[in-house]
C-alpha cells in the first residue's frame, strides 16, 4: 500500500509530504484545488511521460517520491528479475524532473526505465479515473475481466503462443509461395546462365595463366631464336662462354703449386662452369621445345574471348568470380527445385497449429462460458443495493471469423436497468451514474481475485448521491476490509466522505507571489466542518453541523 507521499516543485504544489493509512480514506476538496494534480504526481511514479512544463514556475526541478509497503502481494519475483532491491517489503518510487526536460526514475535508489515504472505501477496501484468507466465498453478489458475471474489467464498466454507461431508459420508459408512465384519467373533465365557457365567450367586463376600462355605462343619464333643463340653463346667450340671458363679454370689449377690463392679462385670457376654448362643445357632444351602451334595459340584466345565475353556480360573481375557466380546459381536453382517441398511442409505445420489453437481456443471459451454465469450473477446482485432493482447483466460470448491474440471469442457485456427490456451493449443503454456503479461492482469482484495493494477512486460516485453514495462508499470499505486493499476515495460526496476510515482534504491557498495546493489530514472535529461544508455549501449551517455527525455516527 502507499504509505507516504512527497512531492516539491510540481505543478501548483510547493512541497507536499503525507503520510497516508491502509484501509479506506477519502480525499475532497473544491474542484481546481489540487486533486487531480496529485493524482497526476502519482501517474508520473507509474511511468506515465514527463512534461517539463510540469514542473512549478521558478523552480530548477521537480521530485515525486512514494513509499510502499508490498508485504503479502508475492511481488519478490518482479523486483529480482529487474535487479530491484527489496528490503522489508519496502519498495520507494523516486521521479526527478528538471527544467532542461531531463528526466530519472529509481526504484529502491536503482535506477530505473519508464516501461519498468509502468510495469511495477501496474502491479501495486490502480487508478480509476472518470474516463475510465469507458473502459466498460471495451472489448479487451471486458475479456479480461472474464478471464481473470475464470482464472484462464495461463489458458489464454497458452493460447497467445500458439496463436503467435500460428501467424509466423503462415507468414512464413506466404513468403516461401511468394519467393517461389518470384524463382518460378527468373527459372528460366537463371538455368540460361547457369547453362553458359556450368559449359565453360571456369577454374580460379586461369584466366592469368591463359594470359602468359598467349603471350608464348604469340612469340614463339622470337623467344626460339632468342634462347638458341644464347645456347650457341654458351656453347660455341671457338669463342664460347663454356670453352672460355674451361680454359681459364685449368690455367688457374696449374698454377696452384706456385700460388695458394689459385685453388680457391679454380674451385670458384669450376662451379661458375658447372652452373653454366646446366644453364646451357636448359636454354638448349627449350629452344628445342618451343614451337609455333598457332592451332593451341587459337585455342587460348578462344578460352580467354568466351571468359572475357562473361566477365563482362555478369559485371566480374575474373574467371574467379565466373565461379562462385556458377556456384551461385546452381544453389538458387537448387533452392528453387525445392520450394514445392518445403511448401508441402510448412503447410502441414500450419494446419498442425491451426488444429491446436482451435483445441485451446476451445478449452479456453469453456473456461470464459463457465466464469459468465458466475460473474452476471454476482454482478446482477452487486447493482441491487447500488440503486438498480432490476438489473440484467449477460455476457455474450460470440465466436470470432478469425482468432485473435485475445483467443476465439468476442465478448460483449450486455446490460439492462430495467426488467422488461432486453439487455444491450453497455455503452448503449447505460447512463452515466449506472456505468459507475456498474464499474465499482466490477472493480469490488476483480479485487476478490487479483492482489492490488492500492486502489484510487477519482469521482466513481459521479451521477449518484444520498443512499446510493452510501452503498457505494460501503462497497469500497468492503473492498479495503476484506481484501486488504488499500482504497483512496476522492469524492465529492458527504455520504461517502464521512466513510472514510482516515480523512485527507485538499485546498488551495493564495499568496502575494503565487498560488500553491496543499493536502492534510482532518482531525474528527475538523471532518465535521468539512463534511458540513460538503452538505450545505459556503455557509455552515447547525442543521449541517448535525447532520454531518449524524452521517459519520453511522
Amino acid at each position: 500500500m502507499l504509505t507516504h507521499l512527497y512531492i516539491k516543485n510540481y505543478a501548483l504544489i510547493d512541497e507536499l509530504d503525507i503520510d497516508l493509512h491502509p484501509g479506506f480514506s477519502v480525499i475532497t476538496g473544491e474542484t481546481g484545488a489540487g486533486k487531480s494534480i496529485i493524482l497526476g504526481a502519482i501517474g508520473l511514479l507509474l511511468g506515465q511521460r514527463a512534461d517539463a512544463k510540469d514542473i512549478r514556475q521558478g523552480a530548477r526541478k521537480c521530485i515525486i517520491e512514494a513509499q510502499f509497503c508490498l508485504k503479502g502481494f508475492d511481488l519478490e519475483e518482479f523486483f529480482i528479475q529487474n535487479d530491484f532491491d527489496i528490503e522489508n517489503q519496502e519498495c520507494r518510487i523516486r521521479r526527478e524532473l528538471t527544467d532542461a526536460g531531463k528526466s530519472r526514475a529509481f526504484v529502491n535508489d536503482t535506477p530505473a526505465t519508464l516501461s519498468q515504472l509502468k510495469a511495477l505501477g501496474a502491479r501495486i496501484i490502480d487508478i480509476h479515473s472518470q474516463h475510465q468507466n469507458l473502459l466498460l465498453a471495451n472489448e479487451v478489458f471486458q475479456t479480461d475481466m472474464l478471464d481473470l475471474m475464470g482464472n484462464a489467464m495461463p489458458a489464454r498466454q497458452d493460447f497467445a503462443t500458439c496463436y503467435r507461431m500460428h501467424r509466423q508459420l503462415c507468414q512464413q508459408l506466404q513468403a516461401l509461395r511468394q519467393e517461389a512465384e518470384e524463382a518460378g519467373r527468373n527459372h528460366d533465365y537463371l538455368a540460361f546462365q547457369w547453362e553458359q557457365l556450368s559449359q565453360l567450367k571456369p577454374q580460379a586463376g586461369e584466366d592469368e595463366a591463359l594470359e602468359k600462355e598467349a603471350g608464348t605462343l604469340q612469340h614463339a619464333e622470337e623467344i626460339k631464336t632468342v634462347l638458341y643463340q644464347t645456347g650457341q653463346r654458351l656453347s660455341a667450340e671457338e669463342g664460347g662462354i663454356l670453352a672460355g671458363l674451361r680454359h681459364a679454370c685449368q690455367q688457374l689449377q696449374q698454377l696452384q703449386r706456385v700460388h695458394d690463392g689459385c685453388a680457391g679462385w679454380a674451385e670458384r670457376l669450376e662451379n661458375a662452369y658447372i652452373d653454366m654448362k646446366d644453364l646451357c643445357d636448359d636454354v638448349t632444351m627449350e629452344a628445342e621445345r618451343m614451337e609455333f602451334d598457332p592451332v593451341r595459340l587459337q585455342q587460348v584466345n578462344d578460352r580467354l574471348d568466351a571468359l572475357y565475353s562473361l566477365e563482362q556480360k555478369h559485371h566480374v573481375e575474373n574467371a574467379a568470380q565466373l565461379a562462385e557466380l556458377t556456384e551461385s546459381l546452381r544453389a538458387q536453382l537448387d533452392k528453387t527445385e525445392q520450394y514445392d517441398e518445403r511448401i508441402t511442409q510448412v503447410q502441414a505445420q500450419v494446419e498442425a497449429c491451426r488444429e491446436e489453437l482451435e483445441r485451446r481456443g476451445a478449452a479456453l471459451t469453456a473456461l470464459r462460458t463457465d466464469a459468465a454465469t458466475r460473474i452476471e450473477a454476482h454482478l446482477a446482485g452487486a447493482l441491487l443495493p447500488l440503486g438498480i432493482p432490476h438489473p440484467q447483466v449477460h455476457i455474450d460470448i460470440a465466436p470470432l471469423s478469425q482468432p485473435s491474440p485475445l483467443g476465439m471469442d468476442r465478448v460483449t457485456l450486455m446490460f439492462s436497468a430495467n426488467r422488461n427490456s432486453a439487455p444491450k451493449p453497455i455503452a448503449e443503454v447505460a447512463s452515466g451514474g449506472e456505468t459507475a456503479r456498474m464499474m465499482l461492482a466490477v472493480k469490488q469482484m476483480l479485487a476478490s481475485v487479483r492482489q492490488m495493494p492500492t486502489i484510487i477512486f477519482d469521482e466513481i460516485d459521479t451521477g449518484v448521491s444520498g443512499r446510493i453514495a452510501e452503498c457505494m462508499a460501503h462497497i469500497m470499505q468492503q473492498m479495503s476490509s476484506t481484501h486488504g486493499t488499500q482504497v483512496l476515495s476522492i469524492t465529492h460526496l458527504p455520504q461517502i466522505a464521512a466513510r472514510g476510515d482516515v480523512h485527507y482534504k485538499v485546498y488551495k491557498q493564495d499568496n502575494d507571489s503565487h498560488t500553491a495546493s496543499h493536502i492534510v489530514r482532518l482531525s474528527d472535529s475538523e471532518r465535521v466542518t468539512e463534511i458540513a461544508h460538503m452538505l450545505s455549501g459556503a455557509e455552515v449551517t447547525e442543521a449541517a453541523i448535525e447532520n454531518a455527525k449524524q452521517l459519520l455516527k453511522k
